[in-house]
């Protein structure tokens, strides 16, 4: 960079950071790379991780998608498990396919996931045994490369649509040329269906070798046996003889100005990129490259402070804007400006881009903006440091891998909240403008590519490329003016309120919750933990919510929360309350939901004073603001405006239109004229009648805090909360499903593509019990969908079945099967999942699919009972349904007593075939 360093006392910028003690990173004989971590959170799990300095831009002209058919391999068969054995193995454990054990490619690597539970140590055994088979050991069989073509083509299938043709165009001008562009990791369709065996054997034999890879191990296992373990299944790995080169491809440089436009009938907004030079850019490692990220993350925070300010004006000129660095690959970077655009389409939207960027450039920013900023960044690292004792490991494992890909320096936050502690006091106002001085490209000096990505609608033609350029040069050759700061207060209040006091409290041993009912009748359950050593979440939630309101008003009940939040707090915009909020920790939100009225809110320890004056501030006051409720409207109006263009929004629109035959009270896809219907007044006045009281309000605390400060924190703002007369419970307003057998198509897009919803609904008796028997009903269904009709059948990629049961505002149940296909197998799909149901109610589970169910139940329920946020919602839960919250602790017990014979008695309670709405989307008539 083309400015000063200041200079550092302690730290040497020039110096290399140091791999931090948290960590031991080694390196076999053979080349292949290690990281072992020792971590207790969550306790008995060890994330295992297989990375490959390979991914699709390796691959030869025949290969084109093969780095990903690769990846797919690894679960189909091995040296030592079979096909289909190491996915049934891991699911027994508590693993489960694709929410636990999963994997990736991409341009330049293939990452594979795999979380172990370390109670038995024949799991941690198996554990490094499958990645050791992963790095050397697919069998590669031709049936199975062949079978294994089908998912892959569904897969592809998944991803077609307005988004990927118009990258198709893209892709090549974004990355000037270059192989990445030719290398998309999906493949292309003629060699998927036709590559010969030779050629996936041929990358794996190429790529997939020790000197390219690395072993990430973090969690709960002692670092010495960690490292045994990968000597013993790695240390054998050999290298070809005469290996490729591992070269990473270059992206030239862009010689001139272009324009781009591109646009589909499919596409559902309209957006622009301006796209910056490109330039090489590899991670260093050094004290000085730390401290250059310090200063771009400060930079992008404050540049895109100044974006929210353009699109919070009464007539934005874009819905949502951005300009910084940006990254290409993990070796390219260039200085982007985008926006999602609005009614005026793409000349404002570069106005404001284009001339922020060059106040940003010619002035720079104020005093205020970079001491917001300075505050924020040392509040983000002083917390993740309060955690470094409680961070769960998969956010280690990605750091690690990082540094095995980019080069990404790991000194342990421990290190690095030390180095910032030290660096960031010493980054001055100068180095930042000379920084946005050396980044923001100057109009003269730069080769750009502008590009628009849109609509073809008649009534909103697209510019074209003559146009955008011409746009481009008027708005460089605008004059600019250095931005005005006003002066804002550094407190959401000036004093508390008067307040109220405790006038009852109770214990609860058993769960660890103490029960207070302040002076006005708002009641506080308190549970402290140590599960997090920062972080306290609260929520409050009582019955009312939209059921409360007409037909006539449902839209202004619905968007009531959005449309005050959008104006801000007392006197301050949103954005003003993000600069006095700077270098707190605190959120608060409320939620007006069907039949409940909610308050959720956060905060670190020192912080909980201000999401309760948050709170108080939300259900004292709103503020009303002619100029944002304007913006707020227009945005939804411009999103609104072709989200039909979709084909998966007219397959969702019309499958909630047929399912509650076009009821008002049940939210569909939102169309323009529906803001027709919202009334400014009539939302805050929807707003009021169900915030401005807390009567039948209990709020519930979750977290690190201290009962003694806490309490007087709570007698002051909660206890001063307003406690008028309000209508507390829901109304029924009856909104019900259609009965008998419905069935519809749906004939949307141009593309050869097929989605499948069968919806099964109706009355139930609630219980606790029988909502768990039903959920484990369809997780051991789904198991059978992914064996059956993915993996045998090879009819889907992914898919499967959802629902449960409700107590309010009826007893109910939903089941929905959503199956997303090919035109040509959709009769197929059906009879598949058709003869599943059936086999159920007849047979039952398999009692292995239900035991795999049951193991993975029970481990998340171990990881969440040291969870604040698990603990809040089963609380809330309890106190709104009126149970026992000391269920919590029966989980284990309930789980192991879902019989077979009970998961078929559900199915055949739901599964009823006189009763279920059947929805198919095919491609549009040709």
């Amino acid at each position: 960079m083309a400015f000063a360093l200041s200079a550092q006392a302690a730290i040497k910028l020039d110096d290399a950071i140091p791999v931090g003690p948290q960590v031991k990173v080694g390196k076999l004989a053979n080349g292949l790379t290690y990281y072992i971590q020792k971590n207790g959170k969550p306790e008995k799990k060890l994330e295992l991780r297989l990375v490959v300095k390979a991914g699709s831009i390796l691959e030869d002209e025949d290969q084109l998608g093969l780095a990903h058919f690769t990846e797919h391999m690894a679960f189909n068969g091995s040296t030592n498990f079979k096909k289909h054995e190491l996915v049934s193995y891991l699911q027994s454990i508590g693993v489960k396919f694709g929410a636990d054990l999963n994997a990736y490619t991409s341009f330049d690597e293939t990452v594979y996931i795999l979380p172990i539970p370390t109670d038995n140590r024949d799991n941690i055994d198996k554990g490094f045994l499958v990645l050791e088979d992963w790095a050397g050991g697919l069998t590669m069989n031709a049936a199975d490369i062949d079978k294994e073509r089908g998912i892959i083509l569904e897969e592809l299938r998944l991803g077609k649509g307005a988004a990927d043709r118009m990258n198709k165009v893209i892709m090549p001008k974004l990355y000037n040329g270059s192989r990445y562009a030719q290398r998309m990791p999906i493949g292309q369709e003629p060699i998927i269906k036709g590559f010969k065996h030779e050629a996936i054997r041929r990358f794996y034999q190429d790529w997939y070798r020790p000197d390219l890879m690395a072993v990430v191990a973090v969690g709960d296992i002692d670092p010495l046996e960690a490292e045994r373990l990968i000597k013993q299944h790695f240390g054998q790995l050999k290298n070809p003889v005469r290996p490729r080169a591992r070269t990473y491809a270059a992206i030239p440089t862009r010689a001139h100005t272009e324009a781009l436009v591109v646009t589909d009938k499919e596409a559902s907004s309209n957006a622009l990129l301006i796209r910056y030079p490109v330039k090489e850019s590899v991670d260093k490692g050094t004290f000085g490259a730390y401290r250059e990220k310090l200063v771009e993350s400060l930079f992008t925070g404050m540049l895109g402070q100044r974006m929210q300010e353009l699109a919070q004006q009464a007539n934005p000129p874009f819905i949502a804007g951005a300009s910084s660095v940006g990254k290409l690959t993990p070796r390219y970077t260039s200085f982007n400006a985008s926006a999602a655009l609005g009614k005026g389409g793409a000349t404002p939207a570069i106005d404001a881009l284009v001339q922020e960027n060059a106040r940003t450039r010619q002035f720079g920013f104020s005093a205020q903006e970079f001491e917001r900023a300075r505050k924020n960044m040392m509040r983000q690292y002083e917390l993740a440091y309060n955690e470094r004792d409680k961070t769960d490991s998969g956010s280690y494992v990605g750091e690690y891998v990082r540094n095995f890909l980019e080069q990404e320096s790991i000194p342990g936050i421990a290190n690095e909240f030390a180095y910032v502690r030290e660096l960031l006091p010493a980054i001055t106002l100068d180095d930042m403008n000379s920084y946005a001085r050396a980044t923001i490209p100057a109009a003269s000096e730069s080769a750009k590519l502008v590009v628009y990505m849109g609509s073809a609608r008649e009534d909103s033609p697209a510019p074209t490329s003559a146009e955008l350029l011409a746009a481009v040069a008027q708005a460089e050759k605008v004059t600019v003016r250095a931005q005005e700061q006003k002066t804002l207060a550094t407190e959401l209040m000036d004093k508390p309120p008067a307040g109220g006091g405790i006038v009852a409290q109770s214990e609860d041993k058993a769960l660890g919750l103490t029960r207070l009912t302040l002076s006005n009748g708002v009641k506080v359950i308190l549970k402290p933990t140590d599960f997090r050593n920062d972080q306290v979440m609260m929520s409050a939630v009582r019955f009312g919510g939209q059921s409360l309101f007409g037909d006539a008003d449902i839209v202004n009940a619905r968007y009531a929360n959005a449309v005050v939040g959008t104006m801000g707090l007392k006197e301050y915009s949103p954005l003003d309350l993000q600069k006095i909020l700077a270098g707190k920790a605190a959120t608060v939100s409320l939620m007006l939901g069907n039949h409940v009225d909610g308050i959720s809110g956060s905060a670190a320890n020192d912080d909980i004073e201000t999401m309760l004056q948050l709170v108080y501030l939300r259900m004292t006051g709103v503020r009303r603001d002619a100029d944002l409720y304007k913006s707020f409207v227009g945005k939804q109006v411009e999103a609104a405006r072709n989200a039909m263009a979709q084909p998966e929004s007219v397959f969702r629109d019309t499958l909630i239109s047929t399912m509650y035959r076009d009821n008002p009270r049940v939210a569909r896809t939102a169309r323009p004229a529906d803001f027709d219907k919202l009334d400014l007044e009539r939302a805050l006045a929807v707003y009021r009648a169900r915030f401005f009281s807390a009567r039948d309000m209990t709020f519930i605390l979750v977290g690190s805090f201290d009962l003694a400060k806490v309490k007087p924190l709570l007698a002051t703002y909660l206890g001063a909360l307003p406690v008028g007369e309000i209508e507390v419970g829901y109304k029924d307003v009856g909104v019900r499903p259609v009965r008998g057998v419905v069935k519809k198509e749906v004939r949307s897009g141009s593309e050869a593509k097929s989605s499948v919803s069968i919806n099964f609904s109706g009355e139930a008796p609630y219980s606790d019990d029988e909502a768990m028997r039903l959920q484990a009903m369809l997780e051991v269904i789904n198991i059978r969908i992914t064996d059956i009709l993915r993996e045998k059948l090879a009819l889907i990629y992914g898919g499967g079945m959802s629902g449960g049961l409700s107590k309010y505002p009826y007893e109910n149940y939903t089941v929905t099967a959503s199956l997303p296909t090919g035109p040509e197998n959709v009769d197929k799909v059906i009879a598949a999942v058709m003869a599943e149901m059936a086999r159920m109610k007849e047979q039952g589970p398999d009692l292995a699919d239900l035991n795999k169910v049951k193991q993975n139940w029970l481990q998340n329920h171990q990881k969440a009972l040291r969870e604040n946020g698990y603990w809040l919602n089963r609380l809330q839960t309890a106190h709104l349904q009126g149970s026992d919250p000391a269920e919590i602790l029966a989980y284990p017990q309930k789980v192991n007593g879902i019989t077979p014979e009970q998961l078929k008695q559900a199915a055949q309670r739901y599964f009823d075939m006189n009763n279920y709405v059947q929805v198919v989307l095919y491609p549009e008539n040709k």
